[in-house]
């Protein structure tokens, strides 16, 4: 019985649920991401942070759409409602 609870928490999610889980992972293949911060406080001291991140699917020159797709197809077993490029979230 335990072992039928953890398989169906494996299963399909609705594929809206999917589109928004996937999301990052094809802005992630479109270019690298990053942050950098400066800062000082109020002793004078300065401080410095630079996080960059690549994906493996930018790296592989993957198509964002591509990755998008699969992802959902993944996730929820069905296609997704429309390709990530005609999304807002792809302009970023």
């Amino acid at each position: 019985m335990v072992a039928l609870l953890a398989l169906w928490g494996c299963g399909p999610i609705p594929v809206d649920q999917a589109e928004r889980i996937c999301i990052p992972d094809a802005r992630a293949a479109q270019h690298p991401r990053g942050t950098v911060g400066f800062g000082i406080d109020s002793q004078g001291h300065t401080a410095a942070n630079l996080e960059i991140g690549i994906s493996s699917d930018f790296l592989m020159g993957r198509d964002p759409d591509a990755v998008y797709s699969a992802c959902v197809r993944q996730r929820s077993g069905q296609m997704p409602t429309r390709p990530f490029s005609s999304l807002p979230e792809s302009q970023s």
